[in-house]
């Protein structure tokens, strides 16, 4: 399943991890997603929205 908001769009970042060797290997920082029961268009609708999207109140709850 794909680590996307389904509100924003907001996807994963990559970038590097760097060690104190300055080993540097790739990582990738996931979005801190929730399981939600949302209301869209009058109807109950499972989304998974990411905490920035919960917080800010940009969905109602069901």
């Amino acid at each position: 399943m794909a680590q996307v908001c389904d509100m924003c769009g907001k996807g994963p970042q990559f970038g590097n991890n760097i060690s104190h060797a300055h080993n540097v290997t790739k990582r990738r920082w996931n979005v801190n997603l929730r399981p939600v029961r949302a209301k869209v268009n009058g109807a109950t609708k499972r989304m998974r929205v990411c905490t920035t999207c919960l917080r800010s109140g940009k969905l109602v709850k069901a």
